[in-house]
């Protein structure tokens, strides 16, 4: 697992109650890079999973075995200036 920069300035601007749902969904993504309920994004090789207003934009590369998250942030201002 591995978090970029901006993903982790993002991570500690959230609210404690978004930050520990937000926490328990990377953790899950450790596990489990593909759960059910995440999507592929359009045009992209990453994908998204949703925890209540809060998404998680990731990429998971298989031969390595990483995940990397590359940014976190409400629902209406994630998908910008991707």
């Amino acid at each position: 697992m591995q978090l970029e920069t901006s993903a982790v300035r993002q991570f500690r601007a959230l609210e404690a109650e978004a930050m520990a749902r937000v926490r328990e969904a990377i953790d899950d993504l450790a596990r489990n890079p593909r759960p059910q309920g995440a999507k592929k994004l359009a045009g992209s090789t990453g994908y998204r999973v949703r925890t209540a207003d809060w998404r998680i934009l990731y990429t998971v590369d298989d031969s390595a075995r990483l995940v990397r998250v590359y940014r976190i942030g409400n629902r209406r201002d994630v998908y910008r200036n991707r």
